[in-house]
C-alpha cells in the first residue's frame, strides 16, 4: 500500500531515457567558470563539483533558463514548488546559498541581480553546450538514467512515508544496476535501508547489513561525497549507536553540503538522543528554513517537541504534517502519544483508528473494538486500553504494532515491571530503533523510575538524564 496524496511517477525505464537523450541533446549551460549539467543535476567549477541542495539547484536552473530576463518571485515559486504553498521568503534563503556558492555576494552581483520587491535576474552571459565529443554515449546515457532513478527514489524517500520506502529502495537499486560506479546510488540505497529498519518495515539486522555495505561502497567510490558521508553517519547512528562517529560524519556532511536538509534532521535527532534537546530543535529548524513544505521535516519537529514534553506543540506540528500526508505513520504515532499524555483519550482513539485504517484494517472493525473498550472502567484509566491493545496485536510495527520496545512501554504502564524490562532487554539486544530515544522520550518515564533503567541506558552508551515531571494522565 502506498501513500497516494502526493503521487510520484514511477521510475522511468533506462531505455526510454536513452532514446529521449538521443533525440534531444543533454541540457548543459556554461557561465563564467561554471557548468550546470541538468541531466546530472550537477553544478561544477572546472572539474570541481559544487554541492547544492535539490531546491537550490532548481532555483538556479529556473534563473539560468531565463538568463537576462526578470523572473518574478511568483514564477520562481511556481517553478520550484509547484502545487505547494510556501512563503516567498524561502527564495531569499536559496538565492543567498547560490550567491555563496558562486562567490557572488553583491546585491547586483556578477551572476544574480535582485530586483527589489519583484524578483531576480540571472545577468551573466550563458552558453548552452552539448556533450563533449570524447564522452562515450552509452556511458553518458547510463549515468544520466541512473541519476534520474536516484532523484525519483530520493523524492519518495524524503516524503518520510512508510508506504514509499520499498519503491525508493527499488529505484536506488535500479540506478546501481545501470551504473555500478555511481556513488550517490549506493549512498541513497544505504539511507533507504536504514529508514526501512528505522520504520520497522523490514528485518532490522538484514537492512542494516545492506546499509553498511552500500555506505562503504559509496565512500570507496567518492569519499568527498556529502551523500556518502551522510550514509555513513546514518549507519553509525542507527545501527552502531556510535554517537561520536555519527556526529563527526554529520559535521563532515555539512562541510561538504551546508544545504543538506537530511543532515540537519539527522544531526538534530542525534543531539536529542544525547540529551541536547534545545540544540536538536534549533538544528531541525534549519532544515525547515530550507524545506518548509516537507512533511518529514514537520514530523521531525513534532518529535522534538514530544521529547521536550511540550505536548501541545507536538500536536500542532503533527497536525501540520498530517495535513500534507494523512497517512504519515511516524507523525500519527507522535500525535497519539501526545494525546495520551494530556489525557485526550477519545482523540487518541480516533487517531489510532485512522492509523489502523491507513494500514488496511477495516474501519468498522476498529470502531467495534473501540466501542467495546469504552465499556470497561479499567480501560478508561489504564493504558494501553482496548483499542491500543488491538493495534499492538494487529498492526505492523510501523503502524504501532508490537515491537519489543512498544511492548516494554505498554507493560511498564500496566505495572508489569519485570516483563517490561525483559522486553526492553530484547529491544536493545536486537538494536530496535525504538530505543534510541531511551534517555529522553516521555514514553519511558514509568521505567525511568526503576533502578534497572540506568543499567539499560548504559548498554546504549547514554547517561541517565534529569527529566521534567511526567504529565498527569
Amino acid at each position: 500500500m502506498r501513500n497516494n496524496q502526493y503521487p510520484l511517477n514511477d521510475p522511468p525505464t533506462p531505455f526510454a531515457n536513452m532514446r529521449g537523450m538521443l533525440a534531444h541533446p543533454p541540457e548543459r549551460y556554461v557561465f563564467g567558470a561554471f557548468t550546470l549539467d541538468v541531466p546530472e543535476r550537477r553544478l561544477s567549477r572546472g572539474a570541481t563539483p559544487i554541492q547544492l541542495s535539490p531546491k537550490t539547484f532548481d532555483v538556479l536552473l529556473a534563473l539560468v533558463r531565463e538568463a537576462g530576463q526578470l523572473v518574478s518571485k511568483n514564477d520562481l515559486l511556481g517553478a520550484v514548488w509547484p502545487n505547494t504553498f510556501v512563503e516567498e521568503g524561502i527564495l531569499t534563503v536559496h538565492v543567498a546559498a547560490l550567491r555563496k556558492r558562486l562567490g557572488d555576494t553583491a546585491r547586483g552581483g556578477a551572476f544574480i541581480e535582485t530586483v527589489s520587491r519583484y524578483g531576480y535576474r540571472f545577468v551573466a552571459p550563458v552558453h548552452r553546450r552539448a556533450a563533449p565529443n570524447n564522452v562515450n554515449d552509452i556511458t553518458l546515457h547510463r549515468s544520466t538514467a541512473a541519476s534520474e532513478f536516484v532523484e525519483c527514489g530520493r523524492q519518495r524517500l524524503l516524503t518520510g512515508s512508510y508506504f514509499e520506502l520499498e519503491s525508493a529502495a527499488e529505484a536506488f537499486q535500479a540506478a546501481i544496476d545501470l551504473d555500478h560506479a555511481y556513488a550517490p546510488a549506493y549512498a541513497w540505497l544505504a539511507l533507504a535501508r536504514c529508514e526501512q529498519a528505522h520504520a520497522e518495515a523490514t528485518a532490522t539486522e538484514h537492512a542494516y547489513d545492506d546499509a553498511k555495505r552500500a555506505a562503504l561502497r559509496a565512500l570507496a567510490l567518492d569519499d568527498r561525497s556529502a551523500e556518502a558521508q551522510l550514509a555513513l553517519a546514518t549507519v553509525l547512528f542507527f545501527s552502531e549507536w556510535d554517537w561520536v562517529g555519527a556526529e563527526r560524519s554529520l559535521r563532515r556532511t555539512l562541510e561538504l553540503d551546508p544545504e543538506c536538509v537530511e543532515a540537519y534532521l539527522r544531526y538534530g535527532t542525534l543531539m536529542e538522543v544525547c540529551g541536547r534537546l534545545d540544540e536538536g530543535l534549533r538544528v531541525k529548524l534549519q532544515a525547515l528554513e530550507r524545506e518548509p513544505a516537507s512533511t518529514q521535516v514537520l514530523a521531525q519537529i513534532a518529535s522534538s517537541y514530544w521529547c521536550q514534553r511540550k505536548f501541545d506543540e507536538a500536536i500542532v506540528w503533527t497536525q501540520r504534517a498530517l495535513d500534507r500526508d494523512a497517512t504519515h505513520a511516524s507523525a500519527r504515532t507522535t500525535l497519539a502519544f501526545a494525546l495520551w499524555k494530556i489525557g485526550k483519550y477519545d482523540r487518541m482513539a480516533e487517531t489510532l483508528l485512522a492509523q489502523a485504517e491507513s494500514f488496511g484494517v477495516a474501519a468498522d472493525t476498529m470502531i467495534r473494538v473501540d466501542a467495546k473498550s469504552r465499556r470497561s472502567p479499567e480501560d478508561r484509566v489504564r493504558w494501553p486500553f482496548g483499542v491500543v491493545r488491538y493495534v499492538l496485536d494487529n498492526l505492523p510495527r510501523a503502524g504501532g504494532g508490537a515491537s519489543a520496545a512498544t511492548l516494554a512501554v505498554a507493560k511498564g504502564e500496566r505495572g508489569e515491571m519485570d516483563a517490561a524490562f525483559d522486553c526492553l532487554d530484547v529491544a536493545i539486544t536486537e538494536r530496535e530503533p525504538g530505543v534510541i530515544h531511551l534517555a529522553v522520550a516521555p514514553q519511558w518515564d514509568t521505567l525511568r523510575r526503576d533502578p534497572r533503567f540506568e543499567r539499560h541506558l548504559a548498554r546504549l552508551g547514554l547517561p541517565l538524564l534529569p527529566q521534567a515531571d511526567e504529565a498527569t494522565h
